[in-house]
């Protein structure tokens, strides 16, 4: 900028500092905008999950669990608030994968999955079974021979969704709930034989129904496919900016290196 042009421009901001209605409409803008960036930067994280003990569940009033502690160390972290809120698993997903900037968990990675989402990383182990009351003759050599039993699910979860791709049919061999808790009751009335679980949260749910799950249920098949994926991740939808999962991504190295994602682990297992 040429000097004159400078020198001129320097007055004529002189003068407006020096008019004292003008001066404080100008410290206001200033003020507004620096509230609201701040207002912006400390918006809480939406964190959207199920209940699906012992992983994520409320207990008196809070969500808590081993997946919950960890998302939440890692917003620490990153010196972040997360506003979390359970809801049946369906809705969470769709929400999640349709909302930028949505993060979810506990949610297993699978091909299917693999373009819905962005993925942060494991959060948990998985242990997959399909597991039967205690006493029931049911033998299987393969996935295929459950086929003519019928199957206790959730609805768009991981389970089901596996169970449906191999050939299984909702209405014929399999039985669809919102809610897992909801499998264990129909396991013991009889209103299905098998019932498609991770091991922690299938014995989790016993203990809460007032039984021994040793006792209760039997392991009949494992299903390794499910139980081979890594475990269960957080992660945010599609649409959401690569920066803010590359951001999580290092919150959750950073808690691994601390020894933070272990002494968690330890804790739930």
């Amino acid at each position: 900028m040429p000097p004159l042009r400078m020198h001129k421009q320097r007055q004529v901001f002189g003068a407006l500092a020096r008019c004292p209605r003008v001066a404080r409409w100008v410290a206001a803008l200033c003020l507004s905008a620096t509230a609201c960036s701040v207002a912006h930067a400390a918006q809480p994280v939406r964190v959207l999950t199920e209940e699906f003990p012992p992983y994520n569940y409320t207990e008196q009033g809070r969500i808590t669990g081993l997946g919950t502690e960890v998302v939440e160390a890692v917003l620490k972290e990153l010196g972040l608030q997360g506003q979390f809120q359970s809801m049946p698993w369906a809705r969470a997903y769709e929400t999640a994968m349709n909302t930028p900037g949505v993060l979810l968990y506990s949610i297993v990675r699978t091909q299917e999955r693999e373009k819905s989402f962005k993925w942060v990383g494991v959060i948990a182990p998985a242990d997959y079974h399909l597991y039967a009351l205690t006493g029931r003759e049911i033998r299987l050599a393969s996935l295929e021979d459950a086929k003519r039993w019928q199957i206790g699910t959730v609805q768009q979860t991981v389970g089901e969704e596996y169970l449906l791709a191999q050939g299984f049919h909702k209405g014929k061999n399999l039985q669809s709930s919102v809610r897992n808790e909801l499998n264990f009751d129909k396991l013991q009335q009889g209103r299905i034989d098998l019932w498609i679980m991770n091991r922690l949260t299938a014995y989790e749910l016993v203990r809460q129904a007032g039984h021994v799950p040793g006792k209760t249920l039997q392991g009949v098949l494992r299903i390794d496919a499910l139980s081979s994926q890594g475990g269960y991740y957080m992660a945010f939808g599609a649409q959401t900016p690569d920066a803010m999962v590359e951001q999580f991504r290092k919150g959750l190295q950073a808690i691994v290196r601390n020894g933070t994602y272990d002494r968690i682990q330890r804790k739930w297992q």
